[in-house]
């Protein structure tokens, strides 16, 4: 992988990361029902990590003289709280997988540090989809 390509493939999870913080946002205004409270917290309490990672990718993008992207994947729509955890675990799945590649890809561009962080991101966001499936397990 060249470093064009990675930053390519970087600039797809910034955009990634820029939906979960809106996604975040908006679900944690929006849910409605019984459950919104604790879904309301559990939405917003997101919104600092996926932020964190957005800085690290936009920073790394730029220091490889990449222009970090400024327009986030679509958020999609939910019409319940049921549908917006759905729409979680299935942004977070897609993250996962898209970091492991990114890590693997990070390694073999000889960005050991890339590497590694790229590999706590995973970590992150499988904790996020743990815990959204968990919520969704006994719904």
């Amino acid at each position: 992988m060249n470093r064009e390509s990675l930053i390519t493939a970087l600039n797809e999870d910034l955009a990634g990361e820029y939906q979960a913080v809106l996604m975040y946002v908006t679900y944690a205004a929006a849910v409605t029902g019984p459950h919104r409270p604790m879904l309301k917290q559990f939405f917003a309490a997101e919104v600092p990590e996926e932020l964190a990672h957005a800085q690290f990718l936009a920073d790394k993008i730029a220091s490889f003289g990449g222009r970090p992207v400024t327009v986030p994947r679509p958020v999609p729509e939910a019409k319940d709280a049921r549908q917006m955890l759905e729409n979680v675990l299935a942004a977070e799945k897609q993250a996962i997988a898209d970091y492991k590649a990114r890590a693997e890809q990070a390694a073999a561009f000889g960005d050991k540090g890339l590497a590694t962080h790229l590999e706590t991101i995973v970590e992150d966001e499988t904790a996020h989809y743990e815990e959204t499936e968990k919520i969704l397990r006994g719904w």
